[in-house]
């Protein structure tokens, strides 16, 4: 999980044959982003991105239990089946195409980590290894970023 610029917030490892939508509630619950003056850190982000994949009732419902506004595309399937169903079948989830258009920072994030070898091929066999590597990474991602300020 990345912040607006492309920082890690989150570094999580999972399974490698499973999907990233079952992992969203779990980064959402590790997510925690320590305030500058005094106050608990935030938990809770503004608005989340997100690609069709992460569209599920499941995760849209988490995310308005919980207060976050969801900016994730509605897949054509969906839109076929909520449009059969008619009335029932309920308003379409609110989208915002201008505010999607910064998703793409997570990808350029993920292309980042992809620039170190042991992170694009995965050569270590244990998966603590293999996160120690990608929060390595995230420190040093964040020390440029903390260099890079006047």
């Amino acid at each position: 999980m990345v912040d607006g610029c492309g920082l890690p917030l989150v570094v999580l490892v999972g399974a490698g044959q499973a999907g990233d939508a079952p992992m969203f509630p779990i980064l959402l619950h590790h997510l925690r982003v320590p305030r500058i003056g005094p106050g608990r850190p935030r938990t809770r982000p503004d608005t989340v991105a997100g690609d069709k994949a992460y569209s599920s009732r499941a995760i849209r419902t988490h995310l308005r239990e919980r207060g976050v506004g969801a900016c994730i595309p509605e897949p054509d399937d969906q839109k076929g089946h909520r449009k059969r169903r008619g009335s029932r079948g309920g308003r379409p989830p609110a989208f915002d195409a201008q505010r999607y258009r910064g998703r793409n920072v997570v990808e350029r994030a993920f292309n980042e980590d992809k620039q170190w070898r042991s992170l694009a091929t995965r050569y270590d066999k244990l998966a603590i290894v293999y996160r120690a590597a990608a929060v390595l990474r995230a420190v040093t991602l964040w020390l440029k970023r903390l260099g890079d300020t006047p």
